[in-house]
């Protein structure tokens, strides 16, 4: 199979050169997150457990081939709003095995390998592909991760946009729409890189801090924040801010008192439609962080520097381009003139 091929510089990031197939010969053979599937022809029914893999299906011009969502986040882009309210949602959060089933897919499309992997809170890989239906997981969740440390894994190297690349290039030949998926890695390609340059134009401090809080299981107890080398990590890399949490765990939980002893400059709160947790709510985000005398004295929360962003852009999905722009865009409206 062919894929895309990168060459990311210092002051591009846009596709040096690639080579794509012109059409999709099959069947398709490819190893998936440590799997080999083989994909015979274009699947015509799809299911999708994870808004990213969903949203990338749409981008590539194949909603009509989607016939069951679950697990979102954020409302969808405002683009595909007419085709996804035609297509059932199953379950907000995680859909059951028979749910998925149900739908008859030729192939279930899948953000995060703790839904359907080894040890899938939907089910197991094994069980889909004994039932004939083929199992696609996005690479971002898998590529320089390890899944099987529990909650939401361990990087084993940094995530870079590569691995979202990679995932529309093979759904691209899995569906035979290559030149949907090179119009589309293109843009994100561009996209990425007007906010770094938007950054790198901003007179900002030479060591600007950051953490990201995604939620907490109860306002007032250790938060989950996004450790080094995740998607908010690669933010902060790529846009040149310290991330003051040090672990390389996804989304490892950091008492309040050692973030404030840190004290980032900025801090990056994810706004989102699940309501699992209390600090689901961005209004609860907001009223904790103002009232709690310990948040509450941060140089950030003081001086206005907190940045709301889509929950699903903190995750390793195409969103986390559209995240990258937010605090591009949110750091070009700061003051840090204390």
């Amino acid at each position: 199979m062919k894929i895309v091929r990168y060459l990311l510089t210092a002051t591009s990031l846009l596709p040096a050169s690639y080579a794509m197939a012109d059409a999709t010969h099959y069947p398709v053979t490819l190893t998936n997150c440590g799997v080999e599937i083989s994909v015979a022809s274009a699947p015509e029914r799809t299911v999708t457990v994870g808004q990213s893999a969903t949203e990338v299906l749409y981008s590539l011009g194949l909603a009509d081939r989607v016939n069951g969502t679950s697990v979102w986040f954020n409302p969808v882009l405002p683009q595909f709003a007419d085709a996804n309210e035609a297509i059932e949602r199953i379950a907000n959060d995680d859909p059951s095995f028979e749910a998925v089933v149900n739908k008859r897919p030729d192939l279930v499309a899948v953000q995060y390998e703790w839904h359907v992997g080894p040890t899938g809170s939907v089910a197991t890989r094994e069980q889909f592909h004994e039932l004939g239906i083929n199992t696609y997981i996005m690479p971002a969740d898998c590529d320089t991760k390890d899944n099987s440390t529990g909650g939401d894994g361990t990087r084993t190297a940094a995530f870079s946009t590569d691995s979202i690349y990679k995932g529309i290039t093979e759904l691209a030949e899995i569906y035979d729409v290559q030149d949907a998926g090179e119009a589309l890695i293109t843009d994100l390609a561009a996209r990425e890189q007007r906010a770094i340059d938007l950054a790198s134009s901003l007179d900002l401090p030479e060591d600007l801090s950051a953490a990201f809080w995604f939620s907490s299981t109860d306002l007032g107890v250790s938060p989950f924040v996004a450790g080094q080398l995740g998607a908010p990590g690669y933010m902060m890399e790529k846009l040149v801010i310290r991330n003051v949490i040090e672990s390389d765990e996804e989304w490892p939980t950091v008492g309040w008192e050692s973030i404030a002893r840190a004290d980032p400059d900025v801090l990056v709160i994810a706004n989102m439609d699940r309501r699992r947790f209390p600090a689901d709510d961005i209004e609860a985000k907001w009223e904790f962080l103002r009232s709690d005398p310990v948040t509450r004295e941060m140089s950030a929360v003081k001086n206005n520097r907190i940045v709301e962003m889509d929950a699903h852009a903190m995750s390793a999905t195409m969103r986390t381009i559209y995240g990258l722009e937010t605090l591009a865009e949110a750091l070009s409206n700061m003051s840090f003139n204390e």
